[in-house]
Formats: C-alpha cells, structure tokens, sequence
C-alpha cells in the first residue's frame, strides 16, 4: 500500500440543502442585527437605507451566479483560493490565502463569536464585555471574550470529529433562525405603525447625514457617494462567506451542480431576509431611533415595540443560534482552504494532511490559533473595517477570472455557465471597483490596512517557496 492510498480521503458526505444551508448560515450572523444604524447615520433616508442593502444584495447575487462556473470547472477543496490560482499564478491565490488566514476567516470568526458572548451576557451578567476578568496596564481580558474563544475551540473540536457532526449542526442552526428571522419580520410588519413608516418615507430618496441629536446635514454629491460607500462597509461585511461553499466542494455530493445552486439559493434567501429585515424596521422606528439604538442594536429596538419587554429576550436567543450556527459554517469551511495551500506548499505542511475523520484537523487548530488572539486583542473590529476593501478586490479579481479563463481554455469542460455572461460580471467589475475607489477617497482608512496585510504576503510567499526549492534539492540526496 503506498502514502497515497493509506491516507484518509475527503468524504463526499454534503448534499444541496447542506451546501445551501452553509452559505446562508455563513452569512448570517450578528451583523443584520445591528449595522442598519450606521448605516442610516450616513445616508439619513429610508429609501437609501434600502437601496444600500439591494446594491449589496445584487453584488452578492451576481458574484454567487458568476462563481458557479468557476466552482464547476474546479469541483474541489478550496474553493476562491484554487480559482485564482487557475486564473492567475500561485502568488495571487497565496495572496488571497494569507488574507483570508491573517483576518479575513478569523477575524469574522473573533467577531462573530465576541458577539455570541454580548448577547449571552443578557442571561448570564458574568460574561459581560464590562466586566474585566484579568488586566496589565492598559491591556485586559473580558469574560465575554473568555467564552467567545470557549465556544470557538468547541465548534473546532466538534469539526475535527469529522463533517457529518459539523453539518448537522450548520443545517439545525441555520434553519432555526431563518425561522426565527422570517417570524420576526412577520410580526414587525403585522406591527407596523402608520404615522411611523410615513414619517420615514415621507422623504425617503434624499441621501442627507443624520447626526446623534436628530439634526441633518447635506452632502456634496462626491460626498453622498463616499457616505453610499462607507455604509456598504457594515453591508458587505454581514453578506460575506457566501463563498464558504466552495471551499468545501471536495466533499460535496455532485459538486459541479450542488455548489452553484446552493451559492444561487443561499445568497437569495439572505437577500430577502436582509432587505424585508430593513423594511420592517423601518414600519416601527423611526429613522432616529433606528440611527441611535444603543450601542447599535436596531433589531433590539425593533422587537421591544413588537413584543414589549420580553422583546429584548427574543433578539439576545435569536443572535445566539445565528451566530453560533455562522461560526460552525466559518470554522467548518476555512480549513479546507488551508488544507489545499499545504498541499501546493504554501502553508503549514501538516495542513495538507486528514485525521482519521478525513478532515483538516491541523488547519482546524491553527484557524481557532489565530481567531482566538484576535478575540484577546479585540482588534478584530478594526481589522474587519480595514479588510471590506481587500475582500471585494479579490472577489472582482476571481470574477475577472471568468474571462481569463475563457480565453486560456476555451474548450475546457464547462458544466454550468455564468449566468448573464458578459454583461452580469461586468457589471459586478464595475460596481465592486466603484466602491473600493470611492473607499479610497472618502474613508482611505478603511483601505490602506489592509493592503499592508495583503503586501505582507509577498516576502512569506517566496521565502516559503525558496523553502519549497531547498527541500526538492535536498530530498534526492538523501
């Protein structure tokens, strides 16, 4: 028996409603529930509190339908990190994989699971993010970030005992608050109150800053573009890890249909919920009050005028189950990606190897590493901000990879197509480049960051395949 056939291979054990499940359970988490209220800081207006969150829900369904080529032409671990590969070189993709190891994975993974811990800490004070559990000097240690890192090595442990544990509880979570969320805005809708959803889309399509004490201030036009910009931040960011799916496709059932449909079915459901959440907001707070909810809990406000004061109990359950379930897709996916790196030579080698279980298992620990120091820095905020910019250029570099590819490999087999190529693709260039220059030139902030953790990659890059070289001249000596 050679290594190869003594190692454990990905098992294809995930069907259509898994993968589904995955995408819109990675999407999911805290952020619907909260970045409506910047969001409505920076445009002021009902209508373009809206129309943000339909530019973002377009973005996100033009890039899923594109990238359903790219998963059919490469049904494999990995996902975005093999598409650029394929399309570019191997210095892209690691680019793209640094990123995604450095912030981009674990940094929403800290994220998500500090706010696990805030929303806990309404049934349990002690975990609360005041409260200070361990200090030296200016640095300290919460509670709530204690039990974020607990409920983070958990969900790896869970994962490192093979996919058929990991997918039950991706497929129950993201069902319960899909659930959960469509009962919400139901009842909110059914809540509306009349004089309030007037009052909101009396004048709903002039874009105005809404400051603290309830005052506007006009914008120029450059400057209402570059609010538009700064307000897709919190956007993007709560419909990103759409494509988790495909870093999983190794162990998905019929990959080259079952990937892009659930990337398809996955992102539409989250748009509908995320677009109909914002309506219903909007039919019981007025914009002020969705624009200075406490510490930016619109949905909390929200469901205290639809449910009373039991409202808030029913907000803190629901972002448990969302953001658990969204941490479980995140933890569950990332690995793999890390887990074909090692295996070009790019990542930590024992990365690119299975347990028993046939999954990542080293990649599954490095990924918690790495998430878990983010949560005791609780820079991952920040680093998230920084990090909205680099996500879309590497998605409009991948879809840019659509026509690379049909020029590189005109016969290459092609199960599924993009729909509306060329112009859908086009379009999303276009419109993801409009918003990284406007970032650029209003909120350059949020932008220089991270590139600088991007442009780190480029020396680890070639010390790692210098590395690569050395042990390809040693090894036939030995």
């Amino acid at each position: 028996m050679t290594d190869n056939e003594a190692q454990p291979k990905l098992k294809h054990e995930l069907g259509l409603l898994d993968g589904t499940m995955l995408v819109a359970g990675s999407m999911i988490g805290s952020g619907i529930f909260i970045v409506s209220a910047d969001i409505t800081r920076n445009v002021g207006s009902a209508g373009w509190l809206i129309v943000v969150w339909l530019i973002t829900g377009f973005m996100t369904l033009t890039a899923a339908v594109s990238y359903g080529e790219l998963s059919a032409m490469f049904p494999k671990a990995g996902g975005q990190y093999v598409y650029l590969k394929e399309a570019y070189n191997k210095l892209i993709a690691f680019l793209y994989g640094w990123s995604f190891f450095a912030v981009i994975q674990t940094g929403t993974i800290a994220a998500v699971g500090v706010a696990f811990s805030k929303f806990t800490a309404y049934f349990i004070p002690a975990v609360s993010e005041d409260k200070v559990l361990f200090a030296v000097g200016s640095f300290h240690i919460s509670p709530a970030q204690v039990l974020s890192i607990a409920t983070i090595i958990l969900l790896t442990y869970i994962n490192t005992r093979g996919v058929k544990g990991g997918k039950i509880i991706q497929t129950t979570f993201t069902l319960t608050k899909l659930l959960s969320l469509f009962g919400l805005i139901i009842f909110g809708l059914i809540a509306l109150k009349p004089e309030v959803w007037q009052g909101n889309w009396s004048n709903a399509w002039h874009i105005q800053k809404l400051n603290t004490d309830g005052s506007f201030a006009a914008y120029t036009t450059a400057a209402a573009l570059g609010a538009i910009a700064a307000s897709m931040v919190g956007s993007i960011f709560s419909s990103d890890a759409w494509n988790n799916v495909t870093f999983i496709a190794g162990e998905m059932k019929n990959p080259q249909r079952n990937v892009g449909l659930s990337l398809f079915l996955g992102t539409l459901i989250v748009t509908l919920i995320y677009v109909s959440a914002n309506m219903m907001y909007t039919a019981v707070l007025p914009l002020h009050d969705i624009a200075t909810a406490e510490k930016d809990r619109v949905a909390v406000a929200a469901s205290q005028v639809i449910f009373g004061n039991i409202g808030t109990v029913v907000i803190a359950v629901m972002i448990m189950i969302s953001t658990f379930g969204c941490n479980n897709g995140l933890i569950l996916a990332g690995a793999r990606v890390y887990y074909t790196m090692a295996k070009d030579g790019l990542f930590f080698k024992h990365a690119g190897t299975l347990n028993k279980n046939a999954v990542p298992e080293f990649g599954l620990w490095i990924q918690c590493l790495v998430a878990s120091i983010l949560c005791l820095s609780g820079k991952y905020g920040d680093l998230l901000d920084m990090i909205s910019f680099v996500v879309v250029i590497f998605y409009v570099l991948t879809i840019l990879g659509i026509y690379i590819l049909r020029a590189k490999r005109p016969d290459a087999e092609r199960p599924y197509k993009a729909f509306g190529y060329p112009v859908l693709p086009a379009i999303y260039i276009l419109m993801g480049l409009a918003f990284c220059t406007l970032l650029i030139i209003y909120k350059p902030n949020f932008t220089w960051p991270g590139l600088i953790i991007v442009l780190i990659g480029i020396p680890i890059y070639y010390i790692s395949q210098r590395n690569v070289k050395d042990e390809d001249t040693v090894l036939p000596l030995s």
